[in-house]
């Protein structure tokens, strides 16, 4: 004969003794997935809504069920919400509270309705809203890249390629860099949300439910834009998680490598901008030191977020259909994940436009490492010279001031004229970083004005978005 515990268990009349307390810890999820009340609450006031519609419960018990799971909702969200781990989960701690507060009409909750699809529906309630308070997140982050861009539009600094000087660009062109890989996250984002945005509801644990229940309804009353197809995929598919985990990933991606840019440039030997000390910290032992420890850390974290996408899959990649108690393990990585996005925007959100930009040391350093030697072939090139003939011309002058150890603009005319002899005084115009910036007048390209059209275009992207955004929060 089992014992009590046992008894508040949706399985617990098969059974003839107790849960090991062990294994009943061991199993237990509601230590992490009681985060998912408000979404398992929401499901389960639309389904008892769509029961009603259908015939399966009266009006009345409808009236107790909703008001029975507001009062739950409000106590859970001022604290007074006891968490059983004898009770399993979130759904089953709140399906026994609200027995408990109604009586029986509580228990015709869980008519045509199995744990399986109510926890695929819970997270995808769930993640979906995640993914929109990212997107705006981003999109909140990527205007102030776009005012940091245009206010340093005609900043100049040197761009590198192999971390080695190449050629001079805007800062403000840089900072675009990153907006548009940012603004691939988001289309990403949204794209994911499609696939979120199906409802598992109806599916029961594998094979749908005998009762004629309106899957419909319930997809409108919970803003689904989706029903699922298939009752074995619906309770058994967690692509939607991994697929946003590889979203999330990418996007972690481009963070660390934003991170590591400003680390590289908060650093004396860059110094080409300053980290406000809002978002440094010092050392316990060097007095001196100012650590750009956030970047740091989002730098960190990325591996972090990868690490979980790696998780899921193994996770996912040796089940049969349908639902396994694996599944289990699929929430704590995907909310860490979820934090750790959200956290990493509002860390780099709050950064941006705080920087310093040290103008005049950024453009000392793309005044050296010969960043104009591609502007002056292609001045060889315009006076009739084969690109190829030009880079070997260019190369020997480049020789030649490593050897005077100066810069290509500071060798005298005569030793230019040895190597081409119709050179002229024209040719110190194109070894100018500002003329050489201004010279790249053309869509995409890093002169100022192309800078602040680029801008200009990323601001009505940014509107449109937000447009469609307001349009999708307005659907049910």
């Amino acid at each position: 004969m089992s014992d009590q515990s046992d008894l508040t268990k949706p399985w617990g009349g098969r059974f003839n003794a107790p849960t090991d307390a062990f294994v009943e810890r061991f199993t237990a999820s509601v230590q992490f997935d009681k985060r998912l009340y408000a979404h398992d609450i929401r499901g389960s006031i639309a389904h008892a809504q769509m029961l009603t519609e259908v015939g399966i419960l009266n009006p009345d018990e409808r009236d107790k069920i909703v008001g029975g799971l507001r009062a739950i909702e409000s106590d859970i969200e001022d604290g007074r919400f006891e968490w059983s781990v004898a009770l399993e989960d979130v759904h089953m701690n709140i399906e026994h509270a609200l027995v408990e507060r109604i009586g029986d009409s509580g228990k015709k909750l869980h008519t045509a309705r199995s744990r399986n699809d109510q926890i695929a529906t819970d997270i995808r309630l769930f993640l979906r809203e995640e993914i929109d308070a990212i997107v705006a997140g981003l999109t909140s982050l990527m205007r102030g890249l776009v005012d940091l861009a245009e206010r340093e539009a005609a900043t100049v600094m040197p761009g590198f390629t192999h971390l080695q000087t190449a050629q001079p660009v805007s800062f403000g062109h840089h900072m675009l860099a990153w907006f548009e890989m940012l603004g691939r996250d988001r289309d990403r984002l949204g794209d994911c949300r499609k696939r979120v945005n199906i409802m598992p509801l109806g599916a029961g644990a594998l094979a749908g439910t005998t009762f004629p229940i309106d899957r419909a309804i319930s997809a409108n009353l919970l803003g689904f834009e989706y029903i699922a197809q298939n009752s074995l995929d619906a309770v058994s598919d967690r692509d939607f998680a991994i697929e946003f985990c590889a979203c999330a990933s990418i996007l972690m991606m481009h963070f660390s490598r934003m991170a590591e840019e400003l680390v590289l440039w908060n650093s004396q030997q860059f110094s080409f901008i300053e980290i406000s000390d809002a978002f440094c910290t010092g050392s316990s032992m060097m007095p001196q030191k100012k650590n750009p420890d956030v970047p740091e850390l989002v730098r960190g974290k990325s591996g972090r977020v990868a690490g979980h996408l790696m998780g899921l899959i193994t996770l996912m990649k040796s089940q049969p259909l349908a639902y396994n108690k694996d599944n289990q393990e699929d929430k704590e990585p995907l909310f860490d994940t979820v934090d750790t996005v959200i956290d990493c925007i509002k860390a780099f959100g709050d950064l941006v436009p705080s920087l310093t930009v040290n103008a005049e040391n950024m453009r000392a350093a793309a005044e050296k490492g010969f960043a104009t030697a591609t502007d002056l072939a292609d001045y060889l090139v315009r006076e009739g010279i084969p690109f190829r003939d030009a880079h070997a011309v260019v190369g020997a002058a480049v020789r030649l001031a490593v050897e005077k150890n100066c810069d290509l603009k500071d060798l005298p005319l005569g030793e230019l004229r040895s190597l081409y002899p119709a050179m002229t005084e024209r040719v110190y115009a194109v070894l100018d970083v500002d003329r050489s910036l201004n010279a790249r007048n053309h869509l995409g390209g890093t002169a100022p004005a192309q800078v602040r059209a680029a801008c200009k275009r990323a601001r009505e992207r940014l509107d449109t978005a937000a447009c469609a955004c307001s349009t999708m929060e307005a659907m049910p």
